[in-house]
């Protein structure tokens, strides 16, 4: 449990540390739509990390159940906001590593997937 809260923790810092980044240093050397970019890569990293420590502080979720959705976040993320984060502040140019950003917004999409077919398992339980 402590180990996926640690590796949430230093997402949620990240994010922070990014975001306030990305508003301070870069809105002066981006374009308004780079700009916009790098908000949104720094917004679903915030809205993965307050969802997982939720799921990962619930009591009746297993430790299975927890690593899951952890880990497919933290790839998703790593592949999404990453990439962005990459071409923003590495000048990576998005022709290099343009499949990386909807490649982690599709493990994302299972990580959510991942979530619905717990919760339904548990609804059918009850």
């Amino acid at each position: 449990m402590y180990k996926n809260l640690t590796i949430i923790s230093v997402l949620g810092v990240l994010t922070i540390v990014l975001g306030a980044f990305g508003a301070h240093s870069l809105k002066e050397k981006l374009t308004p739509e780079a700009m916009q970019s790098f908000e949104t890569a720094v917004r679903y990293q915030m809205y993965h990390v307050i969802v997982l420590l939720v799921i990962n502080l619930h009591q009746n979720f297993s430790s299975k159940f927890k690593n899951k959705i952890t880990y497919s976040f933290l790839v998703g993320i790593l592949l999404f906001s990453g990439s962005i984060y990459l071409m923003y502040l590495a000048n990576i140019p998005a022709k290099t590593i343009w499949f990386l950003t909807p490649l982690g917004g599709v493990v994302l999409i299972f990580g959510w997937v991942f979530m619905v077919l717990e919760f339904v398992k548990k609804a059918k339980s009850q």
